[in-house]
């Protein structure tokens, strides 16, 4: 894209600061025999519970080998064996080794080459610390905007500038928002505190569509170290390098949920862990890797080990405690396979986009793959139409007439707390009719107060981060309440479970 015009990317806080920063795992993909694109494909249906778009599933898969490729000449590190070939991993969900990686801190090495290729790129400006408030559309030029209306048209975003404290007008043709997931909304989370799903919230305010926001994905395994936010994960590839999960008493216990054990699907081992948790009335099982070689471990884990033993726990002699955390959103703002989304000239890719890809539960490691695949795809749209689209030169300034700084920021930490209890106690990884409802009447409560907060105010990141969850978190339970089936990461009590 940058070789056929101007490009801006903004970001909230430093440019290496994402979701997929702290994705350790690595990213799923087939670029030889004898694993096989149709292998890859039937795992991800089957963890999709029976919900994902097939010809998503299979272009994603296709396409994403060449991606891969791309990032490796880009400069991207995966790891390789004595012999000089790919290190494959695998993870839960997945019937070969086939997943990418580079120790346990893939995410941050892929984003270490992209963002290299950022920087030394003319056409590209990177501009850190700007807090995007709103999309920008008709409703701002005083014109009625519906959900339903296809005419609905973005002409940028207006974005609060930290270094200044003054909120500009950011005008383009084109706007992508790549905004990740929100975890924040949870009280337990493996995602960093910028991850408030300000893209999907944006988005919804300027009434695009979003969907499936009732598939919550917890993973299954977060070092249990109370009082740390966001909680530290222990990636899936260690159950994929053998370790093996465990009650407090020392004895297995996912063979009674699925013939899989472990390397289940995350939705599975999830749910199993929280039962077992229930059953003995413990704060967290165990994630067993003793019987792996030590030396093998601390090459492929090293942040982990690290980690670890900086809590007094030595992975070789110690079983590591575990709990499930809030991790991923397979919902987001619906694009079709162009990365458009139903609003005109707007594209949304990762996390905060609802491809189809992942249907009810997402299979690790895809995650990398949708994204590079959804930019790929999107950014070649954008070349072949962003030249006859015109800037929007009579968008006004933003009207922050009759704000007044806030007084009691304990007013924006007590509501975000309060979200992040009803979310977890009442929105978690299994669910009732009563407890939504309960969640969604405390919410309207939550969602008055900070209402409020945000017209008489001076706007500031925590309040529109806050301001942001709120939405997301009326989102998930809106939608939860309306599916009346317990199906892939959507379990109610009230529902029983339903084979696709």
């Amino acid at each position: 894209m940058a070789a056929h015009g101007k490009v801006l990317i903004i970001t909230k806080a430093n440019a290496d600061e994402s979701n997929t920063k702290y994705a350790q795992g690595g990213i799923a993909g087939v670029l030889q025999a004898p694993d096989s694109f149709e292998e890859h494909i039937k795992d991800t249906l089957i963890a999709g519970a029976g919900l994902c778009d097939e010809k998503v599933v299979r272009t994603v898969i296709t396409e994403g080998a060449d991606r891969i490729r791309e990032i490796i000449d880009w400069g991207t590190r995966f790891d390789k064996d004595a012999e000089g070939h790919y290190d494959l991993a695998k993870e839960g969900g997945h019937s070969a080794h086939r997943v990418y990686h580079y120790k346990d801190a893939t995410g941050n090495e892929i984003e270490r080459a992209l963002l290299a290729q950022i920087r030394s790129h003319p056409n590209i400006s990177l501009y850190t610390h700007y807090f995007a408030i709103d999309i920008i559309t008709q409703h701002h030029l005083g014109q009625e905007v519906k959900r339903s209306n296809s005419d609905t048209q973005s002409y940028g975003a207006y974005a609060l500038n930290l270094h200044t404290g003054e909120v500009e007008t950011i005008l383009s043709r084109i706007t992508m928002v790549a905004t990740g997931g929100a975890g924040q909304v949870y009280r337990a989370t493996t995602n960093p505190v910028i991850a408030t799903g300000d893209g999907v919230a944006m988005v919804y305010r300027a009434k695009g569509i979003v969907k499936d926001m009732e598939f919550i994905q917890f993973h299954p395994t977060a070092l249990y170290n109370p009082g740390e936010h966001p909680s530290f994960l222990i990636t899936e590839a260690v159950r994929g390098m053998g370790g093996i999960l465990k009650t407090k008493d020392g004895n297995e216990f996912m063979q009674k949920y699925d013939e899989r054990k472990s390397l289940a699907p995350r939705d599975i081992v999830a749910r199993a862990i929280d039962n077992e948790m229930k059953i003995h009335g413990d704060d967290f099982v165990y994630l067993d890797c003793r019987h792996i070689d030590a030396e093998q471990f601390q090459t492929h884990f090293p942040n982990i080990l690290v980690k670890c033993k900086s809590l007094g726990i030595d992975p070789a002699k110690n079983m590591i405690p575990v709990v499930p955390a809030a991790h991923y959103i397979c919902g987001g703002i619906v694009v079709d396979l162009d990365g458009r989304t139903s609003i005109n000239n707007l594209y949304a890719a990762g996390e905060c986009s609802c491809t189809g890809l992942h249907g009810g539960n997402r299979l690790a490691s895809n995650s990398l793959l949708e994204a590079l695949v959804y930019s790929d795809r999107a950014s070649k749209d954008v070349i072949s139409r962003f030249a006859s689209i015109e800037l929007c030169q009579n968008v006004p300034e933003w009207d922050s007439e009759g704000t007044v700084q806030p007084n009691e920021l304990v007013l924006i930490t007590s509501n975000l707390s309060e979200l992040q209890i009803v979310m977890s106690n009442y929105v978690g990884i299994v669910r009732s009719d009563q407890r939504l409802k309960r969640a969604m009447d405390r919410l309207r409560i939550i969602y008055g107060e900070t209402e409020g907060l945000y017209e008489r105010t001076i706007v500031s990141p925590r309040l529109c981060e806050l301001r942001n969850l709120i939405s997301v978190a009326y989102l998930i339970v809106k939608f939860a309440q309306a599916r009346k089936e317990s199906v892939g990461l959507h379990y109610s009590t009230d529902y029983p479970p339903v084979n696709k």
